[in-house]
């Protein structure tokens, strides 16, 4: 009798239909690059429209057409696409079918957008347009642009970007930690070894301690009459007591925490030059530097402008521009405050500012406001906390971004009360400035 079989269910051939790949202009660049020329426009500090800062279109620049005509001029202007693919998106000018090329490209940016939502760089606004509608009533109905929010990850990958950028611009140089000339003992090798000292890392040297061990074992034994380790009358087993440790040692680095001072008052989006877009870029590339680089340091952000608040980190490329003073003396003490409760090797304020201080913050709360001149008294009161800033043993680094003969000769002073450094600068190298004096100048305040 022929043995039973079981039949199993033959699968569909035609169930799966596979097609060739084609590569389309999707494909053909970087959202990364992109996003990094888009930077301007996400970091936007109300530069386009100074005088509608604080009313309620600050989200002018934060609409999807806002983004739509930013990453047009981005395909066109920059180098996101090849040349290849920029004439294929255009098309053959002798076809005559402009319609067909407009509609081509409109396809391609709502696709870039859609990727760029895929992707976490931005997320769609909430839908207030109910809440408008009914608090409008019967004022009439208004449709309110839609608009979008930049992401976390989006301002994370900015920093990294601008770190990347501005440590490419003065020569890729190696960021490591805050090397001092103190040595101490530590994972990596840097000079000779030492013996152990209660409270020392493990971080044993093998032969020094073993080499100790057998001089010791051959001075014992010479005092006894005995003979060498490793003759034929003694083993060779060594035994190693605690004065034969040897631990290696590594340079001391040391931890500094840090405050960024930013001026947010209307003077940094004015006169034809954004200053506070940069500002936010080196402060982003700061932050990514010393979570990456440096763990053991720390970073707080203040803005100072009538008054003087600390911001989230994390809320840095989402500030705008504030009211129109410049309240410095408020904004370092607030930093004075911050650093006190900080237990670092060293502690510093960064001060990015563009103008002289124009108001300060009375003992009763008003605030006291001249914008015509370097005022006596507010100068007074700014160098009273700027001496109270050098008794707490910190040190102010001041990135200036105007060179006004006043406003240097201010700075100036700032800087050699707290034994610290005047930079004048521009928005456009303000970041190597600020890089360059965090990485190598603080071991000089140390030593």
């Amino acid at each position: 009798m022929p043995a039973s079989t079981t039949a199993w269910p033959c699968p569909n051939p035609m169930k799966y239909r596979y097609t060739k790949y084609t590569r389309t202009l999707l494909d053909e660049f970087n959202f990364e690059d992109l996003v990094s020329k888009l930077s301007n426009m996400l970091l936007s500090s109300g530069f386009n429209d100074p005088w509608s800062v604080g009313s309620d279109d600050d989200d002018e620049d934060r609409t999807m057409q806002a983004l739509h005509d930013a990453i047009l001029e981005a395909l066109f202007s920059g180098d996101v696409l090849s040349d290849d693919a920029l004439q294929q998106l255009l098309g053959d000018p002798a076809d005559g079918d402009q319609e067909a090329g407009r509609q081509q490209i409109e396809d391609l940016v709502e696709q870039i957008i859609d990727r760029m939502m895929e992707q976490g760089f931005i997320t769609a606004a909430p839908d207030l347009e109910p809440e408008r509608k009914h608090r409008q009533g019967s004022h009439g109905e208004q449709t309110a642009p839609v608009t979008f929010e930049v992401t976390d990850k989006a301002l994370d990958f900015l920093g990294y970007r601008a770190l990347r950028d501005l440590l490419g611009a003065v020569g890729r140089r190696s960021a490591g930690r805050h090397d001092t000339r103190h040595l101490a003992t530590g994972v990596e090798t840097m000079a000779a070894s030492k013996p152990y000292e209660f409270g020392d890392t493990m971080n044993l040297d093998p032969s020094g301690t073993i080499l100790n061990a057998v001089r010791r074992l051959h001075a014992e034994g010479r005092a006894s009459g005995q003979q060498r380790p490793g003759t034929s009358d003694t083993p060779l087993t060594i035994e190693v007591d605690y004065p034969d440790l040897m631990v290696t040692q590594s340079e001391y680095q040391s931890s500094c925490a840090t405050v960024i001072m930013l001026d947010c008052s209307h003077s940094m989006i004015l006169y034809g030059e954004d200053r506070f877009t940069p500002a936010k870029r080196v402060a982003l590339a700061l932050a990514h530097l010393i979570r990456t680089q440096f763990p053991g340091d720390s970073l707080h952000a203040v803005l100072f402008h009538d008054s003087a608040e600390e911001i989230p980190l994390k809320q840095l490329g989402r500030v705008r521009v504030g009211p129109y003073y410049t309240n410095t003396r408020e904004g370092l003490r607030l930093a004075r405050r911050i650093l006190e409760r900080q237990r670092k090797d060293m502690r510093q304020i960064v001060m990015v500012t563009d103008g002289k201080p124009s108001a300060i913050t009375r003992p009763d709360g008003r605030i006291y406001k001249n914008a015509f001149g370097l005022d006596p008294y507010i100068v007074a009161e700014t160098f009273a906390e700027v001496n109270a800033c050098q008794k707490a043993g910190i040190v102010i680094n001041t990135f200036m971004l105007a060179r006004d003969h006043d406003l240097v000769a201010f700075v100036r002073r700032v800087a050699s009360i707290c034994r610290g450094k005047a930079y004048f600068t521009t928005p456009h190298t303000l970041g190597q400035y600020v890089l360059m004096d965090y990485m190598d100048g603080k071991t000089k305040t140390i030593h």
